[in-house]
């Protein structure tokens, strides 16, 4: 007589489009399988640039409520009818519904929501206002920040008692980023005897303060030869294009849009920039430090400092501060790049975060 299947470990989230809160749980999910544990991903729509990336074991839910706040019934069902082993959810709107669903359901399903930004500086913007996370986030077994400034944060702006609170590591070091090192970039400014590249990695958005990098740029080129380029779409786009043709720099400056092999860029820089006002824990930064680039990045809450050991592995400069930056930058092309020490991905690694996410589901309380 056969054993019951062993129930599954869920992950919700809206979809699997590139971003960094999808391929954390891409990643996540990878590594859970990987030790032969049975995963479901439930999302509101199944799609996404990260679906070819699922293992075959892992079983696919497409609600196919079409709008996050409609996945909210049947994503309870599905919690009635499926009775996973635990419910991971991440982002601040899916957190709430994978709150409210387990509610609903009435199971004694552990939820765990992960925070991957600031939310000080993110919950307003996206609607949400410190009242519903004080209100509704105590009703998970584990509330998850990515860095200890971002637990830190949260705590401040939600009001939520700092020991319900566990920092975990993004899944950020794999055999498969490791691998995209290895490739040559697609883009000519990579060639032989081109002038250095410095590479920026993130949506064209408000948060990652790339007027600030072009501007640095536009300063360092005034001094010496010189390419940026910035992987990433966003609604910014428009105003960087139209930043750099005003401070003469727009033939020296692409922006050729996301792409997969972004470590293979990594690696073919002179130096990586994280020019950002505030993260979570960035992961393109700890992506950098794997692909053996020079990095310089803002002091932004959260997560630089800690990934860098306090400014040991790579610049640290103020927010917004372009003289600053176009030291740092300047800095860094005049020095080689120092060897990291052995243990300084460690704990941004695949296994490290399975370890960790395993440890609070067979513990929920």
């Amino acid at each position: 007589m056969t054993g019951s299947k062993p129930a599954p470990i869920a992950f919700f989230l809206p979809s699997v489009r590139g971003g960094g809160a999808q391929r954390v749980i891409v990643n996540l999910v990878q590594g859970i399988t990987e030790r032969g544990l049975p995963v479901d991903l439930v999302l509101t729509a199944a799609e996404g640039a990260f679906l070819d990336q699922l293992p075959p074991a892992v079983r696919l839910v497409d609600l196919r409520a079409g709008r996050l706040f409609r996945s909210l019934v049947p994503l309870t069902r599905y919690l009635r009818r499926e009775r996973p082993r635990a419910l991971i959810s991440s982002m601040s709107h899916a957190n709430l519904i994978a709150l409210w669903a387990a509610r609903l359901a009435r199971r004694a399903t552990p939820v765990v929501v992960t925070v991957h930004n600031t939310l000080s500086e993110t919950t307003m913007a996206a609607g949400l206002g410190p009242h519903l996370l004080r209100t509704f986030y105590p009703w998970a077994s584990w509330v998850v920040a990515v860095s200890r400034g971002a637990a830190d944060d949260l705590a401040r702006t939600s009001g939520l008692p700092l020991d319900r609170v566990r920092v975990v590591y993004n899944p950020v070091i794999t055999p498969a980023i490791m691998a995209l090192a290895r490739q040559a970039p697609d883009h000519p400014w990579f060639a032989p005897g081109e002038p250095p590249v410095i590479l920026g990695v993130g949506r064209l958005t408000r948060q990652k303060d790339f007027p600030t990098l072009i501007r640095a740029f536009a300063e360092l080129r005034r001094r010496r030869p010189g390419r940026l380029i910035i992987l990433g779409e966003g609604e910014d786009r428009s105003g960087l294009e139209a930043l750099a043709g005003e401070l003469g720099v727009a033939n020296d400056v692409a922006l050729p849009g996301f792409r997969e092999n972004a470590m293979a860029y990594m690696a073919g820089s002179a130096i990586f920039v994280l020019s950002s006002a505030w993260e979570g824990l960035p992961t393109v930064l700890i992506e950098a430090l794997a692909a053996g680039a020079r990095v310089v990045s803002t002091d932004c809450p959260s997560g630089p400092r800690e990934i860098l050991q306090g400014g040991r592995l790579g610049a640290l400069v103020p927010v917004g501060d372009v003289p600053a930056l176009t030291g740092a930058m300047i800095d860094a092309l005049d020095r080689p790049a120092d060897a990291l020490p052995p243990d300084a991905l460690t704990p941004f690694t695949r296994d490290a975060a399975v370890d960790h996410y395993l440890r609070l589901i067979e513990n929920p309380e």
